[in-house]
C-alpha cells in the first residue's frame, strides 16, 4: 500500500513535532493511577517431460530475503528484537526511544497503595487508532526477583491497562517488551510500573521506548513480513534439448497444497456428516481432535481403553491429506483428570502414566505430526505434585522415545492473550522451559491456547517477539465468544500470527457438535452457511494462498513469479509440446542448500526423466541420508519430517 505525497509529508511533519512528555511528580498519588511446520519439505523440482522430450526445465528457488520487494510504509519499521535472558547491562533503546526520547531523566518515586518505587511518564494526546510498541529494561531494588507490570492509564476514563510484564531479578537487567492500542483517544495518560511483590523496592528502568505506528503503518508491516517469510521468488528457465533458451514458452502455475499449517478442531460429530466434511477439507490442511484423544476418553475406567472414536477421526484426516496434532498427553488440571486417575498415588499413579504414553504412542506412532505433552502446565500441576518436579521431564523424553519424529509441547493458555495473569506470561513460559531443559529436555513446540475478547494485537506481537527468541516453533491455538464476534477481531490475531516469523501453524478451536453447537465460537450455522467468523477465514485463506499463475517466457527463455509457501504443479506449452511437474516451495534451510548447489555450476542443469533419476539428485543433496533410505517414498518421508531426528533415532 503506498500513500499519497500528501500524507507521507503530513507523517514526516509530525514525526518532526516532539510531542510534550511530562513525568509523574513523586507525590502522585495512585488513585490516577496458547505447527508448524513440522514437516519440512524439500524443495526440489521433480519435471517429468511426455515422450518427445524437447522441453528442459530449470526450476531456481530464491530466497525472498535476497529479492523481496520491500513495499513503501511510511515511517519506521517494527523492530523484532527480544530478549529473555538477564544482562548484566541493558541494550540500547529500540527505535532509539520513540516518542519517549525527549524526555528527560525521571526520578522514582512512589505510588501509595502499592507500595513500589518506579518512574512514569505522562504522554499527551495518544489516539485510539495506533498501535504502540513499548519496551525498556528494567531491575528492582528489593527482593531476588519479582514481576513487573507496565501498565497505561488514561485519566478520562480512570481505567488502565496492562501493556506488558516481565519476572525482573535484582543482580541484573531484564527485558519487558509490550504492546497497547487505547479503547478510544486520550488527553493525557500515564505510562507508570507496578510489582506484585508486598515489600517495597525501587524499579529501575533503563532504554524505555514508545513508538507509535498508524494502521496503515501496521497493516503494512504485517504484510510486508507475509511477503518475507511465507513467500518465495521462483525462476523457471525453459530450454530445448540442445540448452537453447526458449522464447514465448506459456507458462502455468497452480498451487496444490498450502504449507503453513492452518485448522481446525474437529469432533465425532463430522463422522458420517459428509456436509461438513466437505466444508471442512475445502479450507483446511490441519486438524486437532476436540476430545477424542484425551485421557478420560480413551480409558474412562482402568485398563477399559476405547480409541474407537480417535481411530475414525484418524482414518478421516488421513485420507483427505491433513495433517494432525494430538492433544493431549496429560492435562495438569485436575478438573479433567480420569476420577480414578486422582485416587492414584506413588507407584500405582507412576505406572498408570507410563501405560498411558505407552498405550498412547504406541497405537499412533508416526500418525500425529505433533502432541502436547503437557497441557496447562503453567496453571495447574496435578503431576508434579504427586510425581515431584521432574515429571514433567520424564513425559517428555518418555514420549520422544516412544515416537521420536514427533514434535513434542508444552501448551497453556492467556501466555498471548492476558497481560495480567503472571502465571502464564512469556518469562514465566521461558522459566518452565529452562527448567525442562536443565533436565535434559530438548523442547520443540511452545502452544499457545488463546481465549480472545477483544485481543491486544500489538501485545501478542511483542510476547511472540520475546518466545521467538528461543527458536521454537508456535501454535496458536484461538477461540472467542460468538456473540461478541467482530470480523476485524477475528482476522487480527491469525493474521498477525501469519506474518510473524516465530509461528509455525494455527488451529482454530472451533468444533461443531451433533447439535451444531461450538465450545465458544462457530464458523458456520448448522446447514454449512459461513457466520461472520468463517466469512473471516474463508478471506484470509484466500489471501494466503497464490492464485493462478499465467505467463510466458521472457527473451532470456525465464519466467518469473512469487509465490506462496506449498506445493506446486508446474505446465509449459510450446509448439504443442507440454512439460509439466511439480515442485515445492519451503521456508526452511534445504530451499538454500539446493539453490547454492545449483548456483555452484549452472552447467549441471537438473534432467529428470525418472524416479531413479530423481533418487539420484536427492544421493546428491542429502548422501548420508539416501544410503539408509531404501526407497523414493522413504526418502520424501526423511525429507518431510526431521531428518536429523531419524538419524539419531533410528
Amino acid at each position: 500500500m503506498l500513500c499519497t505525497r500528501a500524507h507521507r509529508a503530513k507523517e514526516r511533519s509530525r514525526a518532526r513535532s516532539k510531542p510534550r512528555v511530562l513525568h509523574l511528580a513523586p507525590a502522585f498519588s495512585s488513585s490516577i493511577l496458547k505447527i508448524c511446520r513440522r514437516m519440512e519439505g524439500a524443495a526440489a523440482s521433480v519435471l517429468l517431460p511426455p515422450a518427445r522430450k524437447v522441453l528442459i526445465l530449470a526450476l531456481l528457488l530464491l530466497t525472498a530475503g535476497s529479492l523481496a520487494r520491500r513495499a513503501a510504509s511510511d515511517g519506521v519499521r517494527y523492530d523484532y528484537r527480544a530478549y529473555a535472558e538477564c544482562k548484566p547491562h541493558p541494550e540500547p533503546a529500540l527505535y532509539n526511544g520513540g516518542i519517549l526520547r525527549w524526555a528527560s531523566k525521571v526520578p522514582d518515586f512512589r505510588t501509595h497503595d502499592e507500595g513500589n518505587y518506579s518512574p512514569a511518564f505522562v504522554l499527551y494526546n495518544m489516539s485510539a487508532a495506533t498501535a504502540y510498541s513499548f519496551s525498556c529494561w528494567v531491575k528492582i531494588d528489593g527482593p531476588t526477583t519479582a514481576n513487573v507490570k507496565a501498565k497505561i492509564l488514561t485519566l478520562e476514563s480512570a481505567a488502565s491497562q496492562c501493556i506488558g510484564t516481565a519476572i525482573v531479578r535484582n543482580d541484573c537487567w531484564s527485558f519487558l517488551k509490550g504492546g497497547f492500542t487505547l479503547n478510544s483517544a486520550s488527553q493525557t495518560s500515564v505510562l507508570y510500573f507496578q510489582t506484585a511483590s508486598p515489600n517495597a523496592s525501587t524499579i529501575s528502568i533503563r532504554s524505555a521506548s514508545l513508538q507509535p505506528f498508524s494502521p496503515d503503518q501496521w497493516n503494512q508491516h504485517r504484510e510486508d513480513r507475509i511477503q518475507l517469510i511465507r513467500k518465495r521468488f521462483v525462476n523457471v528457465h525453459v530450454s530445448d534439448s540442445n540448452g537453447s533458451r526458449v522464447i514465448g514458452a506459456k507458462v502455468a502455475v497452480h498451487q496444490i497444497t498450502r504449507d503453513f499449517p492452518f485448522g481446525s478442531a474437529i469432533s465425532r460429530s463430522i463422522l458420517g456428516n459428509k456436509p461438513y466434511q466437505d466444508w471442512f477439507t475445502k479450507r483446511f490442511n490441519a486438524a486437532v481432535f476436540e476430545n477424542e484423544l484425551k485421557w478420560y476418553a480413551t480409558e474412562p475406567s482402568p485398563g477399559k481403553e476405547d480409541y474407537s472414536a480417535a481411530d475414525q477421526l484418524l482414518q478421516f484426516v488421513q485420507s483427505n491429506d491433513v495433517m494432525a496434532r494430538g492433544h493431549n498427553i496429560f492435562w495438569e488440571d485436575p478438573k479433567y483428570t480420569p476420577a480414578w486417575v486422582k485416587n492414584l498415588t506413588g507407584s500405582q499413579l507412576r505406572d498408570a502414566v507410563s501405560r498411558r504414553i505407552e498405550s498412547l504412542l504406541s497405537r499412533y506412532k508416526g500418525d500425529f505430526v505433533h502432541w502436547d505433552v503437557s497441557n496447562e502446565m503453567l496453571h495447574f500441576d496435578f503431576y508434579e505434585n504427586r510425581l515431584g518436579g521432574n515429571a514433567t521431564a520424564e513425559f517428555f523424553n518418555t514420549a520422544k522415545r516412544a515416537d521420536p519424529l514427533a514434535t513434542l509441547f508444552l501448551n497453556d493458555f492467556n501466555v498471548v492473550e492476558a497481560c495480567d495473569d503472571l502465571s502464564s506470561s512469556a518469562d514465566s513460559y521461558v522459566s518452565r522451559l529452562r527448567r525442562l531443559a536443565d533436565a535434559g529436555v530438548t523442547f520443540e513446540g511452545i502452544g499457545l491456547e488463546g481465549h480472545f475478547g477483544k485481543p491486544n494485537i500489538p501485545y501478542v506481537r511483542a510476547v511472540l517477539d520475546k518466545l521467538g527468541t528461543l527458536q521454537a516453533a508456535h501454535l496458536a491455538h484461538r477461540d472467542r465468544h460468538q456473540q461478541r464476534l467482530r470480523p476485524e477481531d477475528a482476522g487480527g490475531v491469525p493474521g498477525g500470527g501469519f506474518a510473524h516469523p516465530s509461528v509455525d501453524g494455527i488451529m482454530l478451536w472451533t468444533a461443531m457438535g451433533r447439535d451444531a453447537t461450538c465450545y465458544q465460537m462457530c464458523l458456520t450455522d448448522a446447514n454449512f452457511t459461513n457466520l461472520p467468523a468463517g466469512d473471516v477465514v474463508d478471506r484470509l485463506l484466500g489471501e494466503w494462498q497464490t492464485v493462478e499463475v499465467l505467463g510466458a517466457t521472457n527473451d532470456r527463455g525465464s519466467f518469473n513469479f512469487s509465490a506462496f509457501l506449498g506445493e506446486y504443479k508446474l505446465t509449459v506449452n510450446y509448439q504443442n509440446v507440454t512439460a509439466e511437474g511439480t515442485f515445492s516451495l519451503a521456508r526452511s534451510d534445504d530451499t538454500k542448500h539446493i539453490n547454492d548447489r545449483r548456483r555452484d555450476d549452472d552447467s549441471k542443469k537438473i534432467k529428470l526423466r525418472s524416479e531413479r533419476e530423481l533418487m539420484f539428485v536427492l544421493k546428491r543433496w542429502f548422501q548420508s541420508d539416501y544410503d539408509q533410505a531404501g526407497s523414493l517414498q522413504t526418502m520424501k518421508l526423511l525429507i518431510k519430517y526431521k531428518v536429523d531426528a531419524c538419524k539419531q533415532n533410528r
